[in-house]
């Protein structure tokens, strides 16, 4: 029933977004909606490749599982998953996603004194300024920008360090979610993630990769954790949501987490950035843009059309009463009811749907299939931003 529902909710997205772009085109500001792209069918140099390592994981997934190397096997196969989906738009696409003038590496020339970056950051959030941020580095904090800054500053500058980048430590959730909820039955479907065509490559995957590591991080080691949750907190505003998630793996020790995280809080107040300020301006910055021409009424439930596709039929059928599910399903519920969700979550919402895979581990090969069929149509189908 569960499918039915999320198939019906799909075809509904897909047919009301073509009829409104049809008839008042730029209200959806999404050709291909329920997904940020466009309608473009087309094959590329990573399509036998990513069939191949698609037959392979089908073929060994439940070995794979179980081997002794199992974690670092599904990082190699779920890294070269990511990259094979990329691949399939080209090469240049790839490299220069993370470039254009909305993005972070356009701003990381401009930041030759970080004490002082961090303290003006705040001013610089709202739009129609002489020195706005660009769309992406005004709608986060701060740690954003500064990772991109700090690839640049160790030799590692431009588009193509930062995407490979992304999906190197996007592809970290593959071997931290085993390893927080307890069961590598779950590997070969995280290696097939359908949301691996946003994570290769757009900033979210990386913040996939971050939060997964410190929601692992806080079941053994709550402090280093929370250290870790609280960077999160500076990568995107959106990531105060991993609350849920972050009760689940602590428990009763809570306490050194919170220790850890109002630590790097603290470091950025001390550095003249204050997270709230940053959140309020953000909320301007987001309603003098796009975020004020996108219709609630459609974005509230094509949202999660669009996170069908995310989990794929493997993700949709594994939903149960599992605590990791619930949690990710409450941060995701949220986000879709604050408003400040609409379109693109299926990169934006990459660290809370990763996690709902967690309902997997009881599933045969033959979802393994549909996964990888979802992921494939999706990134031949329709020519992504991400």
């Amino acid at each position: 029933m569960r499918l039915v529902i999320a198939g019906l909710l799909l075809a509904a997205a897909i047919i009301i977004g073509v009829v409104v772009n049809v008839n008042d085109p730029g209200v959806l500001f999404a050709a291909a909606a329920p997904l940020f792209g466009d309608w473009q069918p087309h094959l590329g140099p990573g399509t036998p490749v990513a069939v191949l390592i698609a037959f392979l994981v089908v073929a060994k997934g439940p070995e794979l599982a179980s081997h002794r190397f199992a974690l670092p096997i599904a990082y190699v196969a779920a890294t070269a998953w990511t990259f094979s989906l990329a691949m399939i738009d080209g090469w240049n696409r790839f490299v220069t996603r993370l470039t254009t003038d909305d993005e972070y590496l356009h701003e990381v020339p401009g930041v030759t004194d970080i004490p002082a970056m961090l303290r003006g950051f705040a001013a610089r959030i709202p739009d129609f300024q002489p020195d706005s941020w660009t769309t992406h580095v005004s709608g986060h904090p701060p740690g954003a920008l500064l990772t991109f800054v700090a690839l640049d500053r160790i030799g590692l500058g431009g588009g193509a360090a930062a995407s490979i980048f992304c999906v190197l430590v996007g592809s970290l959730a593959v071997v931290a979610i085993p390893k927080a909820i307890g069961t590598n039955a779950v590997l070969p479907f995280l290696v097939l993630f359908p949301g691996a065509v946003w994570v290769g490559a757009s900033a979210d995957g990386m913040f996939m990769g971050v939060a997964a590591v410190g929601v692992y991080l806080l079941t053994r080691w709550p402090l280093l954790g929370g250290v870790v949750l609280g960077w999160c907190l500076f990568l995107s505003y959106g990531l105060v949501l991993l609350a849920p998630l972050a009760i689940v793996a602590v428990g009763r020790r809570i306490g050194w987490a919170v220790a850890g995280a109002l630590a790097v809080v603290a470091a950025f107040a001390i550095s003249g950035f204050w997270w709230l300020d940053g959140y309020e301006l953000v909320k301007l910055r987001y309603y003098q843009g796009i975020g004020d021409t996108r219709p609630y009424w459609y974005w509230a439930w094509a949202n999660l059309a669009a996170l069908a596709l995310v989990i794929g039929p493997a993700g949709i059928k594994g939903l149960r009463k599992d605590k990791w599910v619930i949690a990710a399903g409450i941060a995701i519920l949220a986000a879709d009811l604050s408003g400040l969700s609409k379109a693109e979550t299926e990169r934006i919402w990459l660290p809370f749907a990763v996690w709902l895979l967690a309902g997997t581990a009881r599933l045969d090969k033959r979802w393994l299939t549909a996964q990888a069929v979802t992921a494939l149509a999706v990134n031949h189908l329709v020519l992504t931003n991400w």
